[in-house]
């Protein structure tokens, strides 16, 4: 998987991929992630990528031209299966998108700044948009780090067992299960007898019922 962001700050994304899962998932060649500054695209003197919105109001808007510039570049370079904007207003990334991601081979990130970006970026430019949740950040950069991260943890052979992100929340409609760990007792809190008792089909069992008994207190949405 290659994943190309578009970005007004590149510094504020190397950290979250040069640690952890997604350093290895780089580092072995499964997930391959590069920056591009829009700057670099602007046709402009001193490097302008944002101008005031016609008809008047506040706040500054990302221009068309240096997008425009920077995906028709690396559309140049190879054949994209999806040029997804990070946006408030966008679809709500969830599991399931998540899942459909992670089989893609090649992906443009194009993070947001200011009131957003010039209409016709999301009309002509723009195949899918995105959202991780109803709020708004002062850029697309950490939404794009979070996007990342769900979806590059679920390409085969990332995590260090496989069958670790099928059993993952939401993966199956339903929160995870309680977990535990030694030691079996801590300050008289104890582990339930079941996850000590080594039938493993009542554990899968118990484990069931609790994932659907956490999900009706805690998510009962899941369940609608």
């Amino acid at each position: 998987m290659r994943i190309d962001i578009i970005t007004l700050f590149p510094e504020l994304l190397s950290s979250p991929f040069e640690a952890s899962i997604l350093k290895r998932a780089i580092s072995s060649g499964k997930a391959a992630v590069h920056f591009h500054d829009l700057r670099a695209y602007s046709t402009h003197k001193q490097k302008q990528v944002d101008d005031y919105p016609f008809g008047g109001g506040a706040g500054m808007v990302m221009m068309v031209e240096p997008i425009d510039r920077c995906i028709s570049q690396l559309k140049a370079e190879r054949a994209y299966d999806a040029v997804i904007y990070l946006t408030p207003d966008g679809e709500t990334l969830n599991q399931k998108i998540a899942n459909h991601y992670s089989t893609l081979e090649h992906i443009i990130l194009l993070c947001g700044h200011y009131k957003g970006v010039d209409q016709r970026v999301r009309d002509h430019l723009i195949t899918h948009e995105l959202s991780i949740g109803d709020f708004v950040l002062s850029g697309g950069e950490l939404a794009a780090a979070v996007f990342c991260d769900s979806i590059i943890r679920l390409i085969p052979g990332v995590l260090g067992d496989e069958s670790s992100a099928l059993t993952d929340s939401f993966q199956d409609g339903l929160l995870a299960p309680p977990i535990y760990t030694r030691p079996a007792e801590y300050k008289d809190w104890t582990v339930p007898d079941i996850l000590l008792s080594g039938n493993t089909p009542r554990v899968e069992q118990w484990r069931e019922e609790k994932a659907l008994e956490r999900t009706q207190k805690l998510r009962p949405d899941l369940l609608q």
